[in-house]
């Protein structure tokens, strides 16, 4: 379990390497944009609250339900009935949608199961794409197991947040 402490630590964290994210994609001249379904606008609230470097940040697309996937982004249901709404391939359609429906350069997206979820639904699956304006994408399937919802959201950022470093460090 994750305690209150354990929380405020990776919040400074977390809102470090968001500046140095948003610094290297101003150096960049990328803005950013989000797509969340199990974070719920975690990563879109962390760029914003960023001052001096929010101007990065285009905008987030908080999508948690399958319709709002489709209607938001543009993933088709198809795709969500074949591969499940947590998996590397919708993730990758998310990604791939926030790009096209916005005018970033750089987006990441993040689909799991944060808490409980069905009988063949693995807890704390998630799974995340970076995609970069004429780059290959980058996917990432973390498996944070049964553990409280909050902390699996906090995984999940935290992990994000070190694929778009990685992504930011190849230029």
């Amino acid at each position: 379990m994750t305690g209150a402490r354990e929380l405020r630590d990776d919040a400074q964290a977390f809102e470090e390497q968001a500046r140095r994210i948003l610094q290297r994609a101003s150096e960049l001249d990328l803005m950013i944009a989000t797509a969340e379904s199990c974070t719920g606008g975690l990563l879109a609230s962390l760029f914003t609250d960023i001052e001096g470097h929010s101007g990065c940040f285009e905008r987030g697309f908080v999508t948690y339900s399958e319709a709002a996937k489709c209607e938001l982004l543009g993933v088709e249901p198809i795709v969500l009935r074949r591969h499940g709404a947590v998996s590397e391939t919708v993730a990758l359609a998310m990604a791939e949608g926030a790009l096209a429906h916005s005018h970033a350069g750089l987006v990441a997206a993040i689909t799991g199961f944060a808490g409980a979820s069905g009988e063949d639904d693995e807890a704390g699956l998630v799974h995340i794409a970076v995609l970069r304006r004429d780059h290959p994408p980058h996917t990432r399937e973390c498996h944070f197991g049964a553990r409280e919802r909050a902390e699996v959201r906090h995984l999940a950022l935290a992990a994000t947040l070190d694929m778009l470093e990685d992504v930011l460090a190849e230029e």
